[in-house]
Formats: structure tokens, C-alpha cells, sequence
């Protein structure tokens, strides 16, 4: 569909009130991990959205690993564009301010972030001068709310997962600050690291003791209510409200880690690595040694973003948390469209929620991310709901979160061609539009693995393609036939392999130069 001229846009805005967008995202949060989905995942508030609003059925995420998926969802710019082609590098400023952000604000709208942003690095190699350095974090005092990344108004958290709370403020943001300002940080820290029964023995999880109350996704809960009562009504709103969950360490708090019992979970179809059957740097990536600058950048690399395989009852145990982690962003996201509805914003807002990636899970035999693009890593859910938004209805076009910088200036009535990546979901969402493809691109660093590559993906209903191309291998799977991902057909060739193949190379050549990171995370 032809993008409409910025006269007609104008002219639509003059007939209807603009609508207010609320974007809630989670993190590392796999699209079938939703009670619609079928899994055993208790999500009742995100089930209701999904029946009274939109779903897409097929959403990918441009990059699967942090920086750059957020950066994508921002800019509407593919990471090899907008420069943050892997985590450790920093959005630059330029291209944040020309997001969706800035040009709403630009345009009228109120704009404001709450939550884990993760536009910039926090592990870095010196200082930055960004507020999400470590390193630079305390040279923002307490009286910064912004402007970001153009939002005008921030409430940070400096990092978002409990592993990372000893950095109290000065270094640390506006939730570090709440939580140490009554003097008792220490307390919940020790609470945070105490280990509850049952015992676990999977790695990187535990049952919390710290309080509900405290907790991050009910800080983030709580901060996003309070704008929706206290926003003027003068202005239009854009609001992102980020929850840093269910990223790992997987340590929901009780009792929202004993929800689900790990004997109830629902186990990976396929849970073994058979690396001799995949790509060459699907073993590479795994046993590589991360080729940091420093000692302390490769122990967070190993120790925390590496998890060995395991049995099925440490999976059961990993899984129950990570579902009790969803479950109490669920919990959340109900007091959110509650408030929605008290404040008399219900009918005028539109309500996304979505994902920056997902996570393996046990698939293959993985748990967490890296450069295998199986379907629990690369797809995540996409709900929207809104005026004008049909009930019920579920999209399987292929589509990415890089369309939404496009479909919040569509429906604001603004020109969207400075998203040039992003494509408006609309004319899927009230129309019968379709989509031939979705992209995903990825140029892995050694810091990471200790290996380079530059891996792009397509994905369409039935099939995908992933190819390095650096060293001209790749990975074909047929979906619609093969939807475990068993059989590598990329060898085989054929008129599938070239269709796709067409596809993969269709993206526009407007990349940059490959950026240098600032640090490991």
C-alpha cells in the first residue's frame, strides 16, 4: 500500500481527535508465551487485550539481542542504519531525537519513558556521559527527568534486573533512588539475594524474598498509573513503559515464583543440541571466548549472558520463573488499563504491548540468547488495541517491531517517511493488507562470542532464511512443514532458497560504516 500523501494525513487528523499511545513492552519475552498462545503461562490481562483488540501472529524483531531492538523500535531504522548493529554500542543522539519520540513531541504530543530504556551502554570501558553508563550515571542528578532520546520526560532505571541493585544513587536513576531513600536498601538487597524454598537447582534462578511492593515491574506499574492520573489533558500523550522482566536472572519474588508449579510447565518440544547438523557458528558462539578489553567485561559476558544446558527438571524450575516473572508483568498491565479506564482515557488510547526479543527457553538446548534465530528468540507477541482497532481479529502476515514507528505517526496524523524502515501496520489492522516478509539483521561482534558476523533473516508465513555474510553460510527451515526448526535446508537450494534469497537482499543500502563499542552491555 502507497503511503498517504502528508495532505491526506492532515486531513484526517482534522476529522478525528488524536489518540493518545501507550506502548508497554517487556524484556526477552518469547511470542508464545501468553495464555492465547496455548502455553501454560498464566496472562489474563494481556488475554483480554488480545480479544478486545488486535493481534499479530507473526512478529519478529529486527535484531535479538537488547540495544538495537530497542533502538529499532525507536528510530523505525534497521540496526545496521541507525549504527547500534549490537549491544555495547550507544544510540547517538541525532538519530534518537528524530524518533517516534521527537517527532510526536514536535508534532504536539506529550512524551514521556518510564522503565529500562537500554538506548545506551551500561558496561562501559570509560565514561560516556550517557545517563545509562555506570560510569556517567551520577553526573545526572536528582532533579534530571530529561529530555532522552527525545521523550520530555524520563523515570529510568538505571539497569532494571535485581543482579544489578548495588548501585545506589548517586549512580544509580529514578528507581534506585526510591528504593534506597528510605535507608533500607541494603535490607532489601539481602532480601532480593535470600533463597526461599523450594530449592532450585537451575541456573541463574531463584525464588525471591524480596516484597512484591518493591519489585521493579511494580515500580514501573505504579510510575505509569501515576502519569495517566496526573497528565494534562491539554495535549495528546505518547508513553513507553518499559518492564524490564522476564530478562534473566530469573528470580521472580514470592509468591509470584511458586504461581506456576515447574511440574506443570510446558517443556521445549525439541530440547537437545545437535550443533553437527547447524551452521558452523551455532558451536562457535557457544564455546568462544569473548574478546573483551578488559577481564571484568568477559565475566559478565561468560558468567551472566551464558547458561549451560540443562536437564529437564532445571528447565522446569527456569521455565516456572520465568512465567511468574510474566505473570506478575500481566498483574501490571491490568492496573495499567484499569487506570486507563478510571482517568476516562480508555476509548482514545491506542495500547500496544510488545517485546524487544524473546529467549530460547530450552529450544535446542539453549536458554537465552545469541545468533540462533529459532522462532522462541526472533518472534514476539504484538497486541494493539484502540479506537478503530477491530476485536478479536489475528494477523499471520509477517511483520516487526521496527513498523511501529510508522504506525504511531499514522495514526497521529503526522508524516511517517523519516521512519523509512517501518511500514505502517494500520492497513493490516482495519484493512486485509498483506505482508510478503519481515527482516532481522545482526552484525555480531567478538566481544560477544569471540567470533564476527553479519547475519541477516527473513521470515515469511511458511519459511525462513538466515545467512552470514561474511562467510556465506546459512540456515533454511520450512515452517509450515518443519515448525521445530529440525531440518537445515539450506544446502538443498531450490526455488524457495532463491525466493528468499531475493528478499534478504532487498534491504536498502543506506548502512553505515560498522560502529565501535563502548562497553560490553
Amino acid at each position: 500500500m502507497a503511503r498517504r500523501t502528508a495532505e491526506a494525513l492532515r486531513r484526517e487528523a482534522a476529522v478525528r481527535p488524536r489518540p493518545n499511545i501507550l506502548l508497554i513492552t517487556s524484556d526477552q519475552h518469547r511470542g508464545d508465551c501468553f495464555g492465547f498462545e496455548g502455553r501454560r503461562v498464566r496472562t489474563p490481562h494481556l488475554d483480554a487485550l488480545a480479544a478486545s483488540g488486535t493481534r499479530f501472529s507473526a512478529c519478529i524483531t529486527p535484531n535479538v539481542v537488547c540495544q538495537p531492538a530497542r533502538a529499532s523500535i525507536l528510530t523505525g531504522l534497521l540496526p545496521r542504519t541507525h549504527g547500534v548493529h549490537d549491544n555495547g554500542i550507544d544510540l547517538e543522539p541525532r538519530y534518537g531525537e528524530e524518533g517516534f519520540a521527537g517527532q510526536l513531541a514536535r508534532a504536539g504530543y506529550d512524551t514521556a519513558f518510564i522503565g529500562k530504556a537500554h538506548f545506551a551502554t551500561y558496561h562501559t570501558y570509560a565514561p560516556t556521559g550517557t545517563p545509562e553508563s555506570v560510569k556517567s550515571a551520577a553526573d545526572y542528578g536528582p532533579d534530571w527527568f530529561g529530555p532522552y532520546m527525545g521523550f520530555q520526560h524520563v523515570e529510568l532505571m538505571l539497569i532494571g534486573h535485581n543482579y544489578w541493585l548495588p548501585y545506589p544513587p548517586p549512580v544509580g536513576h529514578h528507581y534506585e533512588r526510591w528504593y534506597y531513600a528510605d535507608g533500607r536498601g541494603e535490607e532489601k538487597n539481602r532480601l532480593y539475594s535470600e533463597r526461599l524454598p523450594p530449592p532450585v537447582r537451575a541456573a541463574q534462578t531463584h525464588h525471591s524474598a524480596l516484597p512484591v511492593e518493591w519489585h521493579n515491574s511494580t515500580w514501573t506499574g505504579d510510575r505509569t498509573i501515576e502519569y495517566l492520573r496526573t497528565h494534562g489533558r491539554e495535549k495528546p500523550f505518547c508513553l513507553w513503559a518499559s518492564f524490564p522482566d522476564p530478562h534473566h536472572p530469573f528470580d521472580a519474588p514470592v509468591p509470584w515464583s511458586r504461581l506456576h508449579a515447574p511440574e506443570d510447565v510446558d517443556l521445549p518440544q525439541y530440547r537437545v543440541r545437535d550443533l553437527e547438523r547447524r551452521p558452523w557458528w551455532h558451536r562457535a558462539a557457544l564455546e568462544g571466548t569473548p574478546k573483551t578489553r578488559t577481564p571484568e567485561m568477559r565475566r559478565i559476558r561468560e558468567e551472566y549472558s551464558r547458561i549451560p544446558p540443562q536437564d529437564d527438571g532445571q528447565l522446569r524450575e527456569l521455565i516456572a520463573n520465568y512465567y511468574g516473572m510474566i505473570s506478575l508483568i500481566d498483574h501490571n498491565v491490568g492496573r495499567i488499563l484499569e487506570a486507563l479506564e478510571a482517568e476516562g482515557l480508555a476509548k482514545n488510547t491506542l495500547v500496544i504491548f510488545t517485546s524487544d526479543h524473546g529467549d530460547w527457553l530450552g529450544d535446542h538446548g539453549l536458554v537465552l540468547k545469541g545468533p540462533m534465530h529459532y522462532e522462541g528468540l526472533l518472534r514476539v507477541g504484538l497486541i494493539v488495541r484502540g479506537p478503530g482497532v477491530p476485536a478479536g481479529k489475528v494477523v499471520a502476515d509477517p511483520v516487526s517491531t521496527l513498523d511501529l514507528p510508522a504506525t504511531f505517526a499514522d495514526y497521529a496524523g503526522i508524516d511517517g517517511t523519516w521512519a523509512r524502515h517501518s511500514r505502517s501496520l494500520r492497513p493490516l489492522i482495519e484493512g486485509d493488507a498483506g505482508r510478503d516478509f519481515a527482516f532481522n539483521e545482526w552484525h555480531l561482534l567478538p566481544a560477544r562470542t569471540g567470533i564476527e558476523l553479519q547475519l541477516r533473516t527473513v521470515r515469511t508465513r511458511r519459511a525462513k532464511l538466515t545467512v552470514d555474510l561474511i562467510s556465506g553460510a546459512g540456515e533454511l527451515y520450512d515452517l509450515a512443514n518443519d515448525p521445530f526448526e529440525l531440518e537445515n535446508r539450506f544446502e538443498a537450494g531450490g526455488g524457495l532458497k532463491g525466493e528468499l534469497m531475493d528478499m534478504l537482499m532487498s534491504r536498502p543500502a543506506d548502512e553505515r560504516p560498522p560502529q565501535v563499542q563502548t562497553g560490553a552491555a
